[in-house]
Order: structure tokens, then sequence, then C-alpha cells
């Protein structure tokens, strides 16, 4: 009996890693540049070169990037910065051999700088990973079988999401800005970073179209050796290839920015006045869609005796695909912040999801914001000062009717942030988050595998009463008792005068086993 099937594909998700490292080194500052009189500031950010499993262990490759702003040492007080990066390698222990694509879910390095002499320092990164894997695997499902006479079928419509694709690739962002006619032209650049703001996705005929923003602060020397900075929020747009999409699919997307290069250009009167700036954004996007299936559910045949071979299939619908917004204001005592600060120059922060957890009608999210600000204090040998520290949250999504059994993908981006200086040693950070939220509900579907075929027992057929009176029970269906009696469920409504497809439990009735020339 050919059977017709459909394959369903699905992304399977590994068990979630966590590792911490440590990686250290010294660094000699380059014959260029100055000695070090005292660190200011200092920040290391992780890049991944390759992830590979072998036997039970996830081998990854990459490097860590570090900044370092520190004051010249000498009578004059300027400042001056460090940059590089070093590689590592570490050995992460899976208890189970992750399959698919390992991806990096986070990453974060809090690095430590002290100071050796004059002319180097020692470096210290603390890693935080967060790895797990992705695999795609499909699932076949029956929907119908090859017509025959005497031939009885029943179906289930369910609604399932399908596995379109998952799109791994790279967007290329450049663009540039003049500065600011008040600011000093550039004469060195002394710190540099490109973050990352808001990010919305949408799926389009054949592509996926991008939307954010960047903040770009530059601390630099001008070229009459005065320290001055400019900060500039970036709008970016464009849309990356992804064959077959539609807009009515879904998708659930993460992004981060690599690659961060941040050059000056000469403007119309040949000074450094253009700031240009070049991003690899990456994207990774798993895109479904969502179809109405009629799966066969069960059969028989009053011709032959069918035995069709079960099976549970794990699927999923979904539920919501939903962006939420938290905005946090926090009062923090900075008892750094006792001398007089002349003004904060840039403020950054990432939001760090540390658990989540369904509750009552939401999805809880808890975890931290880190936060970092520049700022300029009324002293002439160290002006600059730089402020690092922690804000937990607690953010509950609201999710209605969600279940335990639900699963969910969950990300989240640093849409603003702000540091407003109170006096007396306080200080109140603003910052406001989004939130992507993909939940799915699970679809056990009960699914006919194979379906064996035998001729029937004449003899047994023969030695069944040609009528049965029946009296209904709870839970009884026609389909069932057509099934059962060998007949169908049109001779048993006809038979009894039935209009509907339900029963009322108490109900008399007579079934007439097929073909029987009683009437």
């Amino acid at each position: 009996m050919e059977q017709l099937k459909k394959a369903i594909r699905k992304n399977v998700a590994g068990r979630r890693i966590t590792d911490q490292f440590y990686v250290d080194g010294d660094v000699n500052v380059p014959d260029a540049k100055s000695d070090i009189g005292r660190i200011v500031y200092s920040r290391g950010k992780l890049r991944i070169d390759d992830m590979k499993p072998v036997d039970n262990y996830i081998r990854v490759t990459g490097k860590i990037l570090y900044q370092i702003l520190y004051v010249i040492d000498g009578e004059e007080q300027r400042m001056s910065a460090l940059t590089g990066k070093f590689p590592f390698e570490e050995m992460v222990y899976a208890e189970e051999e992750p399959k698919g694509t390992i991806l990096l879910k986070e990453g974060n390095v809090e690095l430590s700088v002290s100071l050796v002499h004059s002319r180097k320092v020692s470096l210290k990164a603390m890693v935080e990973m967060d790895l797990s894997s992705e695999n795609e695997e499909e699932e076949i499902l029956t929907l119908d079988v090859e017509e025959e006479p005497g031939l009885y079928r029943r179906w289930e419509s369910k609604e399932v999401l399908k596995l379109h694709s998952i799109k791994r690739d790279t967007y290329r962002i450049k663009e540039e800005f003049p500065l600011p006619n008040a600011k000093e032209t550039i004469g060195n650049i002394l710190l540099a970073e490109v973050s990352q703001r808001k990010l919305d996705t949408r799926l389009g005929t054949d592509e996926l179209l991008i939307r954010g923003e960047m903040v770009v602060f530059i601390l630099y020397e001008s070229v009459d050796g005065r320290t001055d900075w400019t900060e500039q929020v970036i709008p970016y747009e464009g849309r990356v290839e992804c064959y077959g999409a539609e807009d009515t699919m879904y998708h659930h997307m993460t992004g981060g920015f690599a690659d961060e290069n941040i050059d000056v250009r000469m403007d119309e009167d040949g000074e450094m006045r253009i700031v240009g700036v070049e991003v690899t954004l990456e994207l990774r996007a798993a895109i479904y869609s969502e179809e109405k299936l009629d799966i066969l559910k069960d059969i028989y045949s009053l011709k032959q005796t069918l035995k069709p071979e079960f099976e549970e299939v794990e699927a999923a619908g979904l539920v919501m695909q939903n962006y939420s917004k938290y905005k946090l204001s926090e009062r923090l005592s900075i008892p750094e912040l006792r001398s007089e600060i002349l003004q904060v120059c840039h403020t950054d922060g990432s939001f760090k999801i540390e658990h989540t957890e369904i509750v009552a009608d939401g999805i809880m999210a808890e975890g931290v914001l880190n936060v970092s600000f520049l700022y300029i204090k009324a002293d002439d040998e160290v002006p600059f000062e730089v402020w690092q520290g922690m804000v937990p949250f607690t953010h509950v999504i609201e999710c209605r009717g969600i279940t335990a059994d639900m699963e969910y993908d969950i990300s989240t981006i640093l849409e603003q942030i702000n540091v407003g200086i109170m006096g007396n040693s306080e200080a109140e950070v603003k910052a406001s988050a989004g939130f992507q939220i993909f939940l799915r509900r699970p679809e056990r579907l009960r699914n006919i595998r194979e379906i064996g075929e035998e001729p029937l027992d004449m003899e047994q057929l023969a030695k069944a009463p040609g009528i049965v009176g029946y009296i209904v029970k709870d839970g009884d269906e026609l389909w069932d008792l057509a099934k059962q009696y060998h007949t169908t469920i049109e001779g048993i409504k006809s038979i009894n005068q039935i209009e509907g497809d339900t029963l009322k439990a108490g109900e008399k009735m007579l079934i007439f086993k097929e073909n029987m020339s009683i009437l």
C-alpha cells in the first residue's frame, strides 16, 4: 500500500554549556609609544575564530582584543593608548557529544591590566562563554494512502511549525560622518568604540531586511595636542539575500558586531574631519513557516486486515513571535565620584541574561546590566576617569497562556543608555532594552510509520454476529465502532437515523456487519 508522506524539518537545540577560563600575558609598549604613567581605562573583546568538536570536548580558538588608555609618564599630562590582540585555545568539556553546528550564545571578557613598569603591562582576561549546538532534523509524516475499494481513513488537522532554513551571513556596514564644527580637528585617535544599539529585522520575498543603529565614540588628540572627543548615533539599513523567504514567514534573529574599523579622512578643505566606520554585522536567523496539515490518524479496510504501526513524533506549533521593551532606572552610590565631575563623555553597556524561567503568564529574565562611563573630573593632572560596574535587573515578558512545557528562544539588545551625575557621590543609570521572544508549544503527533497488510480471516469474520445491539458508553466514537464491527460510519448512521457525528452515552443502537443481506 503506497503511502503519501511529507518531511517536516525542525531545529533541535543541544544542551547549553557554560565555560570560564583565564588568558594572561605581558605586553611591551612599542618604541613609538610614550611611557605609561597611569592606566585610565582598559577593555577586552572576545573574537572566536573556530569551534570544533573533539570527542567529548569543543576546541575553541580565537583572540582577545584589547584597548588600554593611559596617561603618559612625565610632566606633560597627555593621553596615549595601546591596542592589540593575543590568541587563545580552550578545550570545553561537553557531557554529550554536540551534533550539528556549534554556536556561541554569549561571550564576555573582563580585562584587568596592571603596570609592571613604564614600558610593560600585565594583562589578565577572564573569559565566560555560553556554548550550544543546533542540528537540523527531519520527521516524516504520513498524510494519506493510495485509494482502494473498501478503504476507510481518518485524519487529524494540526498547525505545524516547519523550519525553512537557518541563515548565517554577514552584512558589511560602511558609513561616514563629519566632525561637529565645535570640535577640534583629529590628530591622533586614542580610543575608538563602536556599539550596537537597535536592531530590527523582517522577512521579505527572498530577503532579510535589516535596520538598526550604532554608536560611534572617539577620544582623540587634536593636531594641537589637546584631548577631545566625539560621539555619533548612526542609523543603517540594508538587506541580506535569503532564498525562498516570504513576508508571511516567522524568524528568530541574533546578531552582533565584529571587525570594527574606524579611520579618519580629509574633508574638502584638506583637514582630518571625516570619520569613516566599517563594521561587520554577523547574523544568524532561524526562519520558519506554519502549515496546516491533515495527518492520517487511523485506517481500516473491509477487504483486508490493515495493521498500522504508530510512532510519536515531536513537532512544534507557534505561540508567538514578540518584541518586548524594558526600561531600567537605578540610582547608584559611587564613592569614586566624590571629586568634582565636569562632564560624562561616553556611556556604554550591555544586558546579560543569566537566568530565565516560565512564570504565570510570562517569561522571567534575570541578569545584569554592565555599565561603564568615561568622565572628566576637575584634575588637571589626570582629567579622565572611567567607572565600571553592574546593575541587576528582573523583567517579566508577558506571554498570556504560557505553559511549563513550552519552549522559547530569547535574546536581548541594548537600545539606549545614559548616566546622569546627581551629586553627593550618586549617579542615575537609565537604560532601555529590547527582548525578542520566539515561543513554541509542543505538538506530539501520533503518526502512522508503516501499514502492514494481511488477508481477512474469513473464518473469524463468519463467526462474528451479523447484528449487534449496542448501548453507547462515554467516549464512544462512530469511527471506533465502525472499525471494531467491520462496517462503516455511514451504515451505522443510516440504520439508526443518526444525523450528527457525536453519540450520547446510554443511547441504544443496532450495528450491522457490512455486506449482510438481512435488510
